[in-house]
């Protein structure tokens, strides 16, 4: 693995987006959390394939060219997971419901941006706790990618080795290895699939409103048991985390709490109002990006230029294209991206409480980064009053 990178020198930092092949390389540096959330609304929640791809490749074209640094568009995981679930379970959840969960969200950074209480709700929490939600995404995500290689240790073993050897690799970058590897893998193992995806013709899709169909229940549903659960680990990861991230290896592209929440606010009024999902600006998603050798914002401007393409001409197909690639090769990206975002984490504190108080956010912050975050500023406030002895 190679070392986490260190801010950049002010003339590269400033110099503006590349588009060179270190920069396209990193751009698919996220597949590992993008793909499987993705299939998931596509394949189980029966979403317009359209919709959702035009919505993230819009607001990654808008992110890359304003921030100019790696921030990513995610799609935000607790809502993914439940909506998911709950539509297998219950089939409550419908797609109007994953739109008005992006409404809601959506509405709701933006007035906390606006107002500056995003700003002021993040410097409530206290540095400890912001360690230890970063530790916790890149140890969350490391066990998550192992999850997704156990049944596949082969294939698992190949690529992550092949892609530790690559990396840093200027001449041959290790993401394009390791895609074409995936999608190899993929041919020789279903040979139908891609006889399918040979049939599927070129299509040419445009936007069309999507809220106007929109049902009180289905709001209630996608406000109450969608959005509000999301609001806690959106921030601590996407405006907390994230921003710490981006001013620490972009010193001189520093962004802040409440630009981050209206950022957020408008690319997910944006996406409910064209079919799309809840998304936001994770910091694992940033590793990702910079792991596989992203440096500048150009990398999410390709990214979402491959996805406004595969939207507005390949929607189709999309769900097949997704199904060609191996798990355990996505499995790979995941792992290697918590292990770039645990490894460029704050140095550890010295003070044992507040080392003991990291430690337990993070471990909380692997299984739930909502109920780490509120943990974490619990815990630190009982000791800092001495209800608690650590």
């Amino acid at each position: 693995m190679s070392e986490s990178i260190q801010p950049l020198p002010e003339t590269e930092a400033t110099s503006g987006n590349r588009y060179d092949r270190m920069e396209w390389a990193g751009a698919f540096g996220d597949l590992g959390t993008l793909i499987p959330f993705i299939a998931a609304y596509i394949g189980v929640l029966k979403m317009d394939p359209f919709g959702v791809l035009f919505a993230f490749g819009m607001a990654m074209l808008v992110a890359g060219l304003y921030y100019k640094t790696p921030i990513p568009v995610q799609p935000m995981k607790a809502i993914g997971a439940v909506a998911a679930l709950q539509a297998v379970q219950t089939a409550i959840v419908t797609p109007a419901a994953v739109y008005s969960a992006a409404l809601v969200t959506g509405g709701a950074w933006l007035f906390l941006g606006l107002t500056g209480l995003a700003t002021r709700l993040a410097k409530m929490v206290p540095p400890t706790v912001v360690i230890g939600i970063v530790f916790g995404l890149g140890f969350g995500f490391m066990l998550q990618g192992i999850k997704m290689m156990q049944d596949d240790s082969l294939i698992a073993v190949i690529a992550g080795s092949g892609t530790l050897l690559l990396m840093g690799n200027k001449k041959i970058p290790a993401m394009f290895v390791l895609l074409v590897f995936g999608a190899l893998v993929g041919m020789v193992r279903n040979p139908a699939l891609l006889d399918a995806l040979s049939k599927t013709g070129i299509a040419f899709h445009t936007p069309a409103f999507a809220l106007s169909e929109l049902s009180w229940d289905q709001f209630f549903v996608g406000a109450v048991l969608l959005a509000l659960p999301q609001l806690p680990l959106t921030l601590g990861n996407a405006v907390i985390a994230i921003k710490e991230e981006n001013n620490r290896l972009f010193p001189q592209r520093k962004v802040t709490e409440g630009g981050i929440s209206i950022s957020t606010g408008i690319m997910n009024m944006f996406s409910a109002s064209v079919g799309g999902v809840p998304m936001c600006h994770g910091a694992g998603g940033m590793a990702g990006h910079i792991a596989f050798g992203a440096r500048t914002g150009g990398s999410v401007v390709i990214l979402g230029c491959v996805l406004l393409v595969l939207a507005l001409f390949f929607s189709d197909s999309v769900d097949l294209l997704f199904k060609l690639f191996p798990a355990a090769v996505l499995g790979v990206i995941l792992f290697l991206t918590g292990a770039q975002l645990a490894l460029g984490c704050s140095a550890f504190p010295v003070d044992r409480a507040a080392r003991a108080i990291v430690l337990l956010t993070a471990a909380l912050c692997v299984w739930n980064v909502g109920a780490g975050f509120v943990a974490g500023i619990a815990l630190h406030h009982a000791y800092q009053r001495g209800w608690l002895k650590i």
